[in-house]
């Protein structure tokens, strides 16, 4: 497995949409996978390779002067317990404090709601993330939003 990153803004929509359409489960509402699709070519980006194939990605986005958001991360299924995610992680903290930022977050849906998203939260965990907030309204009532973050 190798992680690599991608500067190329049509490679970047090309991973990520192989991606993201493979994890309807996470991201089911087309217009939203759009946007990280679109969003994903403007921010830095990782890709993970498997077999010379790409198999998973995760973007970066600056959402204050210290802090950095792993905005969006996807792993092939079939890539999935492999520790390609991990990886990719790994390789985001390295620039993140590379680029002098003291702090990651992530957003995902509160623990408890889903299990599909409980998988997410356990693994954002595994990493090293830890709760910061819960906003009840950030996106609707049915999705809570759990808010995670990490000292680099």
């Amino acid at each position: 497995m190798m992680v690599e990153q991608i500067t190329d803004k049509d490679e970047k929509r090309r991973i990520a949409r192989l991606v993201l359409e493979d994890l309807t489960e996470w991201f089911e509402v087309a217009e939203n996978r759009e946007k990280f699709i679109s969003e994903s070519a403007g921010q830095p980006f990782l890709a993970a390779r498997e077999g010379g194939e790409y198999a998973g990605f995760l973007c970066l986005k600056e959402t204050g002067k210290d802090t950095v958001e792993l905005a969006v991360i996807g792993v092939l299924k079939e890539f999935h317990r492999r520790g390609l995610g991990r990886e990719l992680v790994d390789a985001a903290k390295r620039i993140a404090r590379e680029k002098g930022y003291s702090f990651m977050q992530v957003k995902t849906v509160q623990m408890g709601m889903y299990e599909d998203y409980d998988r997410t939260n356990r693994f954002y965990l595994a990493c090293g993330f830890k709760e910061f907030e819960l906003m009840k309204d950030f996106w609707d009532e049915k999705n809570p939003c759990q808010i995670y973050v990490m000292s680099l």
